[in-house]
């Protein structure tokens, strides 16, 4: 077992639960706070393919060694338990969970407070873990980390490679610093310094979409700050241009280190007698959400769910907004936030099994397979990412023309008319990461749907009882069309004025990549190249509201009060007109009344003509929420749950 041992900093009990009387039935929960000491050996087949493990060097006994910070919720009272460990992902170092099925609010920074929201995962007896992965992310209480192991310069040989930094900004500014950009600064990460200040091999290079080409700016018209941790260009970066940076860090970790940190954790904790959560856990349920869940995929692709010993880690994974991508987990000089640069994320597999006629030479579990160890999969993708072009990937062919059936251990599910993230009752178009959109963001609170994937995938683990169908746009009932045609249903209202519409000719494109030759080692020394035509993307068709009709949709999407979408265009303000927002959707609401309809030239029904009242709106809600219950896509007591979410966005409508 890799885990050599762990040391507690914190001890406490979880008064959060204690000190609310609405929680206080619940029973208590003990918090811990700690640092996982790993040792792994690089010559043993489990760990052999981890990219740059080798140039590590080793310990006397032939080891490698590094930390990371780890997060405990336990239940006390062994009774109370459900037995199941969720072993979450922390996103870019935060704990989630609770704000993902808890329903706790957002925080607009890191903080060390794990809000039980209304305490949903706590009363279901749920042990929470959450494993800190990502290297790159500042060491603090309110952020789990990464002490990944080092390659000495010398190891990597004279040419090494180097690394891209993408960056697009929402306004102009003079220098940027060089870290990973679109989280922004609510959530900074640690700076990557160059070996060289005056390195003669970097390139600064624009272009002016994501997946267009590229120019080399003049190496005299920028550099690196005196201290490293800033790019600085004559004249400044212009706001909605892409830029990308290439050069040589100064320090080389082991990103895919983190990889083995979640893969060992996962089986002391279930395993070893000197765990805090000894006697506690039978079944271990993976989960993470968008840079998580591609954490996860990745995860899997690389047959990582079978330790040292060849015992599986995972009984079950929940992958949620992950789409059809991977990430930058386990190359060198990886950075683990990114998610719109172009490379290690974007290439193949897409799907859980190969389809050669369709596109998919590799299945994302084909080396799981081979190994052992496949465990039950439930994904759940919002609008956003089948809008952003790659979630449709994983179950269709890249020519678009015919579905392939999810695996027998992976249900998908879309969630319908919703953006990446959580929609709050709020008509506002600038984010908190200063990103500003053409129309108001999603409203839609998908959560409560997301609390019934878990409770069926563990029922699925736990009882062997089988999660309920997938729900996704399929080819073969005519609800997976192409963005293209969904632009042009939605036209009316954009020529209405009542809703913006990015450009066909801007929206994302994934196409073949040619990484260089040295990518099959996890190196990489430039932008990614187009090596042949765009893969076909396809989105969920929507009805005449201009909401989806496929997947699994809210209650207050089956019972509009507006028009939700999975995209944003950008504002042209920020630059890039036409472009999409990676992880935004959009929210037109309807005309209060048949008079304001059409003063405006809204074509759609307004509020007025559809429903009597809130109380009817609401009766309509309910039955919506109770039909979802019958099909196991809802959990009955979230019926209430959803009513009021419906009853929030009523009066934010209502109000104007």
């Amino acid at each position: 077992m890799a885990v050599e041992g762990f040391d507690i900093t914190e001890r406490v009990p979880y008064d959060e639960l204690t000190s609310r009387a609405d929680l206080a039935d619940i029973g208590p929960y003990e918090r811990i706070e700690g640092v996982a000491r790993y040792a792994v050996d690089p010559t043993l087949a489990a760990n052999a393919a981890i990219v740059d493990l080798a140039l590590v060097p080793s310990d006397d006994d032939g080891l490698v060694r590094f930390s990371g910070d780890v997060s405990l919720l336990v239940p006390l009272d062994p009774r109370r338990a459900n037995r199941t460990l969720l072993l979450e992902v922390p996103n870019r170092g935060n704990r989630s969970a609770t704000r993902t099925f808890d329903q706790a609010p957002p925080e607009l920074r890191p903080t060390a407070r794990i809000h039980p929201g209304d305490g949903w995962l706590f009363r279901a007896g749920w042990t929470v873990a959450s494993c800190g992965w990502q290297w790159d992310v500042p060491r603090s209480p309110a952020r789990l980390g990464l002490d990944a192991p080092l390659v000495p310069a010398a190891a990597l040989g004279p040419d090494p490679g180097r690394m891209q930094l993408r960056f697009q900004l929402h306004a102009p500014v003079d220098q940027v610093a060089l870290t990973d950009q679109h989280v922004g600064a609510l959530s900074p990460h640690d700076t990557i310094a160059p070996a060289r200040l005056d390195d003669p091999g970097a390139e600064l290079r624009v272009g002016q979409h994501p997946m267009g080409p590229t120019m080399v700016l003049d190496r005299a018209s920028w550099s690196f700050t005196g201290d490293g941790a800033h790019v600085r260009l004559d004249g400044g970066f212009r706001a909605g241009l892409v830029y990308d940076l290439l050069y040589r860090p100064a320090r080389t970790p082991v990103a895919g280190a983190g990889l083995l940190a979640y893969r060992d954790l996962g089986t002391w904790l279930r395993h070893s007698p000197d765990a805090p959560t000894a006697g506690l856990v039978d079944h271990v349920i993976g989960q993470g959400q968008s840079q998580c869940g591609r954490f996860l995929r990745t995860f899997l692709a690389r047959g990582l769910n079978v330790d040292e010993a060849g015992d599986q880690v995972l009984d079950g994974v929940h992958i949620h907004i992950a789409g059809g991508r991977g990430g930058e987990f386990d190359h060198r000089w990886a950075q683990p936030s990114v998610q719109p640069t172009p490379g290690f994320g974007f290439v193949l597999p897409f799907t859980d099994d190969p389809a050669p006629d369709a596109g998919h030479p590799r299945g994302l579990l084909d080396r799981q397979r081979a190994l052992g160890g496949v465990p039950r999969i439930v994904c759940t993708d919002t609008s956003a990412e089948y809008w952003r072009g790659d979630a449709s990937l994983a179950h269709a062919s890249t020519t678009g023309d015919r579905d392939l059936a999810p695996a027998p251990e992976v249900r998908r599910y879309l969630l319908a008319s919703s953006q990446h993230g959580s929609g709050f009752p709020v008509l506002a178009s600038t984010s908190l990461f200063g990103s500003r959109g053409v129309n108001p963001f999603n409203i839609i609170d998908h959560r409560p749907l997301l609390r019934a994937a878990l409770h069926n995938l563990r029922s699925w683990v736990a009882e062997a009882i089988e999660p309920p169908a997938s729900r996704i746009p399929t080819v073969a009932d005519g609800t997976a069309v192409t963005r293209d045609q969904v632009l042009g249903d939605l036209a009316p209202l954009a020529a209405a004025g009542v809703l913006g519409l990015p450009d066909t000719e801007a929206l994302p494109r994934l196409a073949p990549l040619d990484l260089g030759p040295r990518a099959t080692q996890g190196v990489g020394d430039g932008p990614a190249r187009v090596a042949g035509p765009p893969h076909t993307s396809l989105v969920s068709a929507i009805d005449a509201d201009g909401n989806e009709v496929a997947g699994v949709a809210m209650p207050d999407v089956t019972v509009p009060v507006a028009t939700h979408t999975g995209f944003e265009p950008r504002h042209p303000d920020t630059g890039a007109a036409g472009q999409i927002l990676d992880y935004l959707g959009s929210t037109v609401p309807f005309a209060a009344t048949e008079a304001d309809r059409r003063r405006t030239g809204d074509p759609r029904p307004s509020l007025a003509s559809r429903y009597a009242d809130q109380a009817s709106y609401l009766e309509q809600v309910r039955g919506a929420a109770d039909a979802l219950v019958a099909q196991r896509l809802l959990l009955a007591a979230d019926v209430e749950l959803c009513v009021a979410l419906a009853a929030a966005r009523w009066d934010l409508v209502t109000a104007g």
